[in-house]
């Protein structure tokens, strides 16, 4: 067990500057340990020097807490917009054993938001003098950015062994001077072991608003959403004047409860200066769900108006896991004969959006990169095929973690792509990314256990660890290829664009790559008319006498409203016409290279029927005149919408070229060889060895 009381003035410690730890003096190794729950540790959080600025004024406003065991015990009161803080608090601790450090981490408050790190350490407590006040000078780091400056934090503390008897006054006595505190501390306790009772993880993606009710004098609102489950909170970022806004938010709550739970969700409209309006509220009924399941939900708001579109998914923890990996789908014979009945050529238009079926095995990993200040991390797997998103559990203080976890999946478009992303968990903040996989479906061979090595967040390089994953694909071929036909899913939750030199130049190069082409084309198609090459020429000279049609597109493009900016507007508009010519750059590479793509087999499917097309297409046209194919075509397009009102308009063309991969995608999908001592076998070798 460990108690926590706050002091008021009541531990007086003395301090002794410029003292080390273990160089002088009787160590822990020299006096023999009391027995287990018998130390009282006094700490007093002297000041902070040199912190982190996290706010935009260049200052913060840091907070400490203290942590045993994964368990706060202790929490600093906030100092306002300064780096320098100065605290001078007290509390008492009781420890049942030295074995675990005291954890030391430095929050910048944010009222209403998540608030920021600041920086870590840990203190050891088996290397502590007992009865001996010790002043300690803690540097500040983030595990993932070890070379910043982080600032210091000073404490001092003493060690000391106490008798039964005299805890158990002592215990009496904190109880009444910090019954408060005493309280939030047991809570914090409960939580941390019903952290170990999870029932699962509830998945929320907040996508957009609809026809929200306006609450300013403009006729608009700006609306952001609260959700709450039980005594965990999220809150979603504002969106400035709208009334149907896109947060594109994605959050995470442990589901306790076996029978599931009600999230109370409310939308709200920010008011600067004044109490934020209410705009409305809807309830999700998670026993209502059901689990290792995307669904989509168009929530009508009670007390306003307008609708909140979410994705939810519920995954079950490591104790309801959904399938073990001895007994699976796809192993069972009956199961997987039902599995490829269902997906038969002869079931062709049976529920034309059932392409196939995905399994996958999420095995383990080895090597993870550590996140946590100890050498060690809190990985979890997060699966993701478009928009269903489906977690593993944590497995605490590992670096070599196994899942054994089983995941389905419906696919609906058999072009889409497996990501598999691998977190550290962090309650005090957002979980921290260790390593990424993209894996194409059509490159998946069936039943291979393979080990994957870990990418960066662009999929440009490789980061620290493999993964062991297991896939199996089944799929109906003529399903697959007339979905290549309809426009892709959109996925709602995907990286926001940001202005890089490097991408821009990229993009650039990329750009002037495909104009080349075209300049040589260009050059090529002049040298016929030049009748440089009679044969070429006489050969040009008949196809253009069939080339009756010539299409121009031309985009207008507004001018923006000429308007007086302050110089931080300016400077984000220029920004923000930097990222659009860099994505119009990105797109108009990625269409030249795509079509490039689609001739040299980079993806065989897709030329495979980009081939069987043209030779249908071709021999359509050996028996009906062109004119009634275009007749037919056109009535098609005209009468679409009267047909189907909620139809997408589309170009079968556009949509076949968007499921070809451009250069950037084939090297963020491209497998990188991972060390031949983790392959399965040699690992078997090794361990029988």
């Amino acid at each position: 067990m460990l108690y926590s009381c706050k002091l008021k003035g009541a531990c007086n410690l003395p301090v002794i500057y410029n003292k080390k730890i273990n160089t002088a003096g009787t160590s822990n190794a020299d006096v023999p340990l009391a027995e287990p729950g018998m130390y009282q540790l006094d700490i007093t959080l002297r000041r902070g020097q040199s912190l982190a600025a996290r706010d935009r004024g260049g200052t913060s406003d840091p907070y400490v807490k203290f942590k045993i065991g994964r368990k706060e015990v202790f929490r600093s009161k906030i100092i306002h917009k300064n780096l320098n803080p100065v605290w001078e608090e007290k509390a008492c601790l009781l420890v049942d054993h030295l074995r675990e450090p005291l954890y030391i981490k430095v929050f910048d408050y944010d009222f209403g938001l998540q608030d920021d790190f600041m920086g870590s350490a840990f203190l050891d407590l088996t290397q502590l003098e007992l009865n001996r006040p010790t002043d300690v000078t803690l540097t500040l780091k983030d595990p993932h950015y070890p070379d910043h400056d982080l600032g210091i934090i000073l404490l001092s503390v003493v060690l000391t062994p106490k008798e039964g008897e005299h805890v158990t006054m002592l215990m009496r006595k904190s109880w009444k001077r910090s019954s408060k505190f005493q309280t939030q501390s047991l809570r914090l306790s409960d939580v941390h072991r019903k952290s170990h009772l999870w029932r699962g993880i509830v998945s929320i993606t907040l996508i957009e608003g609809r026809d929200l009710k306006a609450m300013d004098s403009n006729g608009l609102s700006d609306p952001y959403v609260k959700f709450r489950l039980g005594h965990q909170k999220y809150k979603s970022k504002i969106m400035p004047k709208t009334l149907n806004p896109q947060w594109r938010e994605q959050f995470d709550f442990h589901l306790y409860e076996e029978r599931g739970g009600i999230i109370d969700i409310t939308a709200w409209d920010k008011d600067a200066g004044k109490r934020d309006d209410f705009i409305g509220r809807c309830q999700i009924d998670l026993s209502a769900l059901s689990r290792e399941q995307t669904h989509k939900l168009e929530l009508q708001l009670e007390e306003g108006e307008g609708h909140l579109v979410l994705l939810v998914t519920l995954t079950a923890s490591a104790t309801v896991s959904i399938s073990d990996l001895s007994v699976n789908s796809l192993e069972d014979q009956k199961e997987r004969e039902e599995i490829l009945k269902r997906y038969s050529p002869l079931r062709i238009f049976h529920n034309l959006k059932d392409v196939g079926f995905l399994q996958v095995k999420v095995i383990r990993a080895e090597g993870l990169m550590a996140a946590d200040v100890t050498g060690k991390s809190d990985p979890f797997c997060v699966v993701e095929l478009n928009n269903d998103r489906l977690l593993t559990h944590t497995v605490y203080k590992n670096l070599n973690p196994e899942w054994n976890k089983v995941f389905t999946f419906n696919i609906k478009d058999i072009h889409s792509v497996l990501e598999v992303t691998v977190y550290d968990e962090d309650r005090d903040r957002s979980a921290d990314f260790l390593g990424k996989v993209a894996i194409p479906l059509l490159s998946i061979q069936n039943g291979e256990q393979k080990a994957y090595v870990l990418k960066n967040k662009q999929l440009t390089g490789p980061t620290k660890g493999v993964i062991y994953l297991e896939i199996d694909v089944i799929f109906n071929a003529v399903k697959a290829s007339l979905r290549t036909l309809i426009p892709k899913e959109q996925k709602y939750i995907e990286e926001e664009n940001r202005l890089s030199k490097q991408l821009l130049l990229r993009n650039f190069i990329r750009t002037k790559r495909c104009v080349m082409v075209l300049v040589n084309a260009a050059y090529y198609v002049n040298s016929c008319f030049d009748w440089d090459s009679p044969p070429r020429s006489l050969a040009a000279f008949v196809v253009v006498e069939d080339m009756l049609e010539d299409e121009e597109e031309d985009d207008d493009k507004d001018d923006k409203d000429s308007e007086k900016k302050g110089f931080i507007n300016k400077i984000y508009a220029i920004q923000e016409v930097c990222i659009s010519v860099q994505n119009i750059l990105d797109e108009v590479a990625s269409f030249g290279e795509r079509i490039k793509n689609t001739f040299n087999w980079t993806v065989p499917f897709l030329s495979w029927l980009a081939i069987v097309a043209l030779c249908a297409f071709t021999v359509i046209l050996y028996f009906i005149p062109l004119r009634y194919i275009v007749l037919v075509w056109g009535i098609n397009k005209f009468t679409k919408k009267l047909r189907n009102p909620y139809a997408i308009d589309n170009n079968e063309l556009l949509d076949f070229l968007s499921r070809v991969p451009s250069d950037v995608q084939v090297v963020q999908y491209q497998e990188l060889k991972p060390d031949p001592s983790h392959s399965p076998c040699k690992r078997k070798k090794n361990n029988l060895g």
